[in-house]
C-alpha cells in the first residue's frame, strides 16, 4: 500500500437498524497524522460509525476502510492496525493496572520481551506507572480513561478511534488527554475523535465531519465548511461608560455590521471583515467620542459553524 493514501476512509457508508438511518451514505477520508474530529448531537450516527470502524458493527451498504483494508473484507488486518477507545469501558475487580494492560497484551498476542515493553511504554505514555500496582475498581474518572487509552495503544495501531474520551472529565484531565493525543498525532497516528466540547476539538482537530440524522453535512476544516459570507464574519463586543444606546444606533447605521445586541454597558454584533477592518471600526468608534473601555473582537469558532450547518434534528 502506497503511503499516499488514507488511514481511514469511509465509502457511502450505510447503517439502518429497521426504519431508522442511523448512517446514511457517510463518506469522508482522513490522512496519516491528522486528528478528525466527528461532531453531531446524540443519535446522529458517531457512535455507530466508529462501531463499524472497529469491525464490531457491519454496514448495511458501503463499507469502510483503515490502512487501507476493509472492515468488511478483511476484519482481523483491521483491527491490528486500529485501537477502539469506547465511551464506556468496564474494569475488573481485583486485577491492577498492569495486570489490566498485561491482558490485552496478551489478547494481541504479545509475548515475552516484547509484551512487557509494550506495557511499560503505555504506562510511561499515559502516566500510569506510578499506579501499576493500583486496582482498577480504584482508580478516579481521568485515571481510568487514560487507562482505556492505554489499552487502545498497547498493540501500537496506526489508527485511533475515540468516542468521547473527554466525557466527565475535570478540566485538567481534559488539558492532558488533549496534548497526548496531539502527540500521538505529531508521532504519525490518524487520530478520529468525537466529543460534545467542540472548542476542545477546534484547538487539537485538523478536519472536522459533522453529521446529523445520520447524514455527513459538511467536512474540512472549520474555515473551508463556512460559506464565503460567514468566513469574513467576526463576533465583536464593545464596551463603554456612558451611552450604550447611542452606540448601538450609531452601529446599526454600518453595513458591516449585523446581528447587534445591546446588553447593559456592552454591544455585540457580527462584523464582516478581517482583523484590519476591525482595528478600523474600533479607530472610527473612538473617533465619534463613545468612551471605549474594552473592544474584542474574534473570529466564528466550531460551535458557530455547528449552530449554522445543524438543525437540532433528532430520530
Amino acid at each position: 500500500m502506497p503511503d499516499s493514501h488514507p488511514m481511514i476512509e469511509l465509502r457511502c457508508l450505510h447503517r439502518y437498524f429497521d426504519q431508522t438511518r442511523a448512517v446514511d451514505n457517510v463518506s469522508f477520508a482522513v490522512g496519516r497524522g491528522q486528528v478528525f474530529g466527528y461532531i453531531g448531537p446524540n443519535g446522529a450516527g458517531k457512535t455507530t460509525s466508529m462501531r463499524i470502524l472497529a469491525t464490531l458493527d457491519l454496514p448495511t451498504a458501503g463499507d469502510a476502510f483503515v490502512d487501507g483494508f476493509s472492515v468488511v473484507d478483511d476484519p482481523d488486518r483491521v483491527r491490528r492496525r486500529l485501537g477502539f477507545m469506547p465511551d464506556y469501558f468496564g474494569t475488573y475487580t481485583n486485577v491492577n493496572v498492569r495486570e489490566y494492560l498485561d491482558f490485552f497484551a496478551r489478547s494481541y498476542r504479545l509475548r515475552g520481551e516484547k509484551r512487557t515493553d509494550a506495557i511499560d511504554r503505555v504506562m510511561e505514555f499515559t502516566g500510569l506507572d506510578a499506579l501499576a500496582d493500583k486496582p482498577t475498581d480504584g482508580l478516579s474518572k481521568g485515571m481510568k480513561q487514560r487507562l482505556c487509552l492505554g489499552r487502545a495503544l498497547i498493540h501500537d495501531p496506526a489508527v485511533l478511534v475515540l468516542d468521547e474520551p473527554a466525557a466527565g472529565l475535570d478540566p485538567r484531565a481534559r488539558i492532558q488527554l488533549r496534548q497526548m493525543i496531539r502527540t500521538l498525532a505529531d508521532q504519525g497516528k490518524t487520530v478520529l475523535i468525537s466529543s460534545h466540547i467542540l472548542t476542545e476539538l477546534a484547538e487539537i482537530c485538523d478536519t472536522v465531519g459533522i453529521i446529523e440524522q445520520g447524514r455527513l453535512l459538511a467536512v474540512g476544516s472549520v474555515e473551508a465548511i463556512q460559506s464565503p459570507e460567514q468566513k469574513l464574519q467576526n463576533t465583536v463586543e464593545v464596551r463603554v461608560l456612558d451611552r450604550v444606546d447611542a452606540l448601538g444606533e450609531w452601529l446599526a447605521r454600518r453595513t458591516d455590521v449585523t446581528n447587534l445586541h445591546v446588553d447593559g454597558d456592552s454591544v455585540r454584533f457580527f462584523h464582516v471583515g478581517d482583523q484590519e477592518a476591525a482595528a478600523r471600526l474600533l479607530r472610527a468608534i473612538i473617533e465619534a467620542e463613545f468612551q471605549v473601555t474594552a473592544f474584542g473582537s474574534r473570529r466564528r469558532s466550531l460551535e458557530d459553524v455547528f449552530m449554522q450547518v445543524t438543525e437540532g434534528l433528532v430520530q
